[in-house]
């Protein structure tokens, strides 16, 4: 069976998957007066948004926005368009329109006032739903037919539908059980998209840690900085917080350097990155601590007592010292400046908040239209781009989702 309209007079847009990315892209359609019909996967739309919400969703960023446009590496020459677009003064202004307020917290993330993701994502289905968007869930978009047509499966079987623009907003490849994995990859690219391998991003990295170091699994690093030497030959350094956990490292700070480390890794196998345990005080300063060790005081007495070193950082300063590196106090508050640790390879993909690869963003035009498949536009992780967290991630997605939206009501317009 077929879902296409009967009627040839209404212009008419599918979009496959109800994230944020393709919920925009809906809303930019009806906006121009189009008939839009979303299909998702899942049993419900926008799951990975909810799951984003959970410790409060971090909708965006108050940093200038000249850093904040810095936040896009490769890809920032198309994501300052999508910004320029639709960017975070319009994505701030369009929550307040649903009726969701915004502060900004201590570190420059914005938060809806309510914290979490439900309530915006209700009052936004609500206005979509009144402006006449069909939403289908539990229905898998599986390519195309021999006659050009989309292929779905949904809950009565298979089935074709057509339409005069389509926004594909799949998702990456990370959390697969909410819906984003990854699986239209090999369908674009035997339609001849150029697309890269998807990799994870934003995410932890395995290292085998000493036995001693189970005391503190779960438990975090504070105020510390990382430091590393990009595949470039550029710097990166960053303060923040990580994480101990038994498989390796975690927390915002890792997920921050985490496209340097995995493209290091990818390079050359491994990549070395240097903690400073210290990143307020000078080795100097630490060296003049130690000399007010009293002759009956252990090492770990004085690095309690002298430099108040204590819980994670401790046990992340014995795990990567040997006895005679410890015992050797004369160099000692150098080389907790420049802690060396080397990482071998990333957590699995599907552990990742985000995903980088996808379809290449020379194989898209300026609309975000496929440029092997007129009339397909693509939104969201499913471009070969990434961004740390923090709101940066999302922010663009919600720009990406204005862009496609855009650009297939014009096409639509032109058709």
């Amino acid at each position: 069976m077929s879902a296409a309209t009967n009627d040839t007079t209404v212009k008419r847009a599918i979009v496959i998957g109800g994230g944020p990315a393709g919920l925009m892209a809906a809303e930019q359609l009806l906006a121009a007066g189009i008939e839009v019909t979303l299909y998702e996967a899942m049993p419900s739309v926008g799951r990975k948004l909810l799951r984003a919400g959970i410790g409060g969703l971090n909708i965006s960023h108050a940093e200038p926005m000249a850093a904040f446009r810095g936040r896009f590496g490769a890809a920032s020459t198309a994501t300052e368009r999508w910004l320029d677009t639709f960017g975070r003064d319009h994505l701030l202004d369009w929550c307040a329109a649903l009726g969701v307020e915004t502060f900004v917290g201590s570190s420059g993330r914005i938060f809806p006032t309510e914290k979490k993701a439900a309530p915006l994502l209700r009052r936004w289905l609500q206005r979509l739903r009144a402006q006449g968007l069909t939403i289908l869930t539990r229905h898998r978009w599986g390519g195309w037919t021999s006659a050009g047509e989309l292929l779905l499966a949904g809950p009565e079987g298979q089935f074709s539908d057509r339409a005069d623009a389509v926004i594909l907003a799949c998702g990456g490849g990370s959390w697969a059980k909410l819906g984003s994995d990854g699986k239209w990859l090999p369908t674009l690219a035997e339609k001849g998209v150029e697309c890269t391998p998807l990799q994870a991003a934003n995410c932890g990295f395995n290292y085998s840690w000493p036995a001693l170091m189970a005391d503190y699994f779960g438990r975090p690093l504070k105020n510390i900085s990382l430091s590393m030497s990009l595949a470039d030959g550029r710097t990166w350094q960053r303060r923040g917080d990580a994480l101990v956990s038994h498989y390796g490292l975690e927390g915002s700070l890792m997920y921050a350097a985490s496209a340097g480390i995995r493209d290091i890794i990818n390079q050359n196998g491994a990549c070395t990155i240097h903690w400073d345990l210290f990143p307020d005080r000078s080795s100097e300063e630490l060296r003049q601590a130690l000399l007010k060790r009293a002759s009956r005081d252990s090492i770990g007495n004085v690095l309690r007592k002298q430099w108040r070193l204590s819980g994670a950082k401790l046990g992340l300063l014995k795990a990567l010292t040997d006895k005679a590196q410890m015992a050797d106090l004369a160099s000692l508050s150098e080389r907790v400046k420049a802690l060396p640790q080397t990482l071998n390879s990333p957590r699995p993909i599907d552990e990742a908040i985000s995903t980088g690869g996808g379809v290449r963003l020379d194989a898209v035009d300026a609309r975000l239209m496929l440029k092997a498949l007129p009339g397909v536009f693509c939104a969201g992780e499913m471009l070969d781009w990434e961004a740390p967290t923090g709101g940066y991630l999302l922010t663009a997605c919600f720009a990406s989702g204005v862009v496609a939206g855009r650009g297939a009501a014009a096409f639509v317009s032109q058709s």
